[in-house]
């Protein structure tokens, strides 16, 4: 924990390790993407089933297409709907308690 921490509590380096960390890893991660994508584009992917023709395989569009826009919109009329009915279930509970302009809360 003294190296992750930069000392045996936590402190201002603490905070710089753990920024460069959340700031580096992006970048990183991308550059692995990167180059899975370019072995799997040079090499070609591997296929299981032995099966290379045509005939098997489902194009992209419009099939996945559509089956993602119908699921999009189906998750899509849910969220409204719970927005429309019932709007209070993800609110705070301390939304429906009257404000009192005359008292001061005690956390603050």
């Amino acid at each position: 924990i003294l190296w992750l921490w930069g000392g045996f509590a936590v402190s201002g380096s603490t905070l710089t390790r753990f920024f460069m960390f959340h700031f580096i890893l992006p970048f990183a991660l991308l550059g692995l993407v990167l180059v899975h994508l370019l072995f799997l584009h040079q090499t070609g992917s591997n296929n299981p089933l032995g099966s290379n023709s045509n005939f098997d395989k489902v194009p992209f569009h419009p099939y996945f297409t559509i089956k993602d826009l119908e699921g999009l919109l189906i998750m899509s009329f849910l969220l409204m709907m719970v927005c429309m009915f019932t709007p209070w279930v993800l609110g705070d509970p301390e939304n429906f308690i009257m404000a009192n302009p005359l008292v001061t809360p005690i956390h603050i």
